[in-house]
């Protein structure tokens, strides 16, 4: 509210712009859930055809923009982008925050800037990307560098964790939050995240039964989410511990 009050009082600003404050879901990160936030109903995905530029906010066309795409729009009409990209850096690293690297950067490079040490993993695209390990962070942070590993740049969310990490916990962590945010509308992923959890919590704090059965299981779950999920956060919802347990065993040998 602050920003478009100072630029319209700047002269930087004709349009109208009306600003409305969310819940807060995960969920609502999704285009059609946002619709349904902004109109008051409950955060769920709509069901697609139709389409948001059919039929999007309030029954109208819409199109979808998040404030990064907006940033550029100038720099790309005046010829003068500078293929940079925005990264957040978290996690065990010196001085967390908003990083601009030139497309490209090796991962590792950026995290040292962040003033990272003793990288254990690197989790690269937030809660629904990959973890890379150690000998992975010479990845061009790119779209086709980070293709290449079967990553992705994902929303530039980067969260570091040195040699003190556990990762059996950060991993429960992840799956955890995603059976807390599913919103619950489809059995796929609102049966898929609650499954997924109790398999890793069996695997790593119980220690009964055959590992090897649960990884295939979990393996199964995975592909039925991202098959029959509504939407993005039920696809992608086993994308960081399918990638995290691979992880885990290159660590453990």
């Amino acid at each position: 509210m602050d920003a478009i009050a100072q630029a319209r009082a700047q002269g930087m600003l004709d349009i109208e712009i009306e600003v409305r404050r969310g819940a807060g879901a995960y969920i609502c990160g999704e285009e059609t859930a946002l619709f349904n936030s902004i109109e008051g109903k409950r955060g769920e995905p709509r069901n697609k055809p139709p389409f948001p530029v059919q039929v999007g906010l309030f029954g109208k066309p819409t199109l979808v923009n998040n404030v990064e795409t907006l940033v550029n729009v100038l720099d790309i009409v005046n010829g003068d982008f500078a293929n940079t990209r925005l990264f957040c850096v978290s996690g065990h690293v010196a001085a967390p925050g908003v990083y601009e690297v030139p497309m490209g950067t090796p991962l590792g490079e950026l995290l040292e800037q962040a003033g990272a040490r003793n990288i254990q993993a690197a989790l690269l695209g937030g809660a629904a990307g990959s973890f890379l390990t150690p000998a992975q962070l010479d990845v061009p942070l790119s779209f086709e560098g980070t293709r290449a590993i079967g990553a992705t740049l994902g929303s530039g969310a980067v969260i570091a964790f040195d040699d003190t990490a556990d990762m059996k916990q950060v991993l429960l962590r992840i799956a955890r939050f995603f059976r807390d945010e599913s919103c619950g509308q489809c059995v796929p992923c609102r049966v898929g995240t609650k499954r997924q959890e109790e398999i890793l919590e069996r695997m790593f704090e119980s220690h009964n039964g055959d590992a090897r059965a649960d990884v295939m299981l979990l393996s199964d779950i995975a592909q039925a989410m991202r098959d029959a999920s509504i939407c993005g956060l039920g696809q992608t919802a086993a994308n960081a511990i399918a990638s995290g347990l691979t992880q885990l065993k290159a660590l453990n040998g």
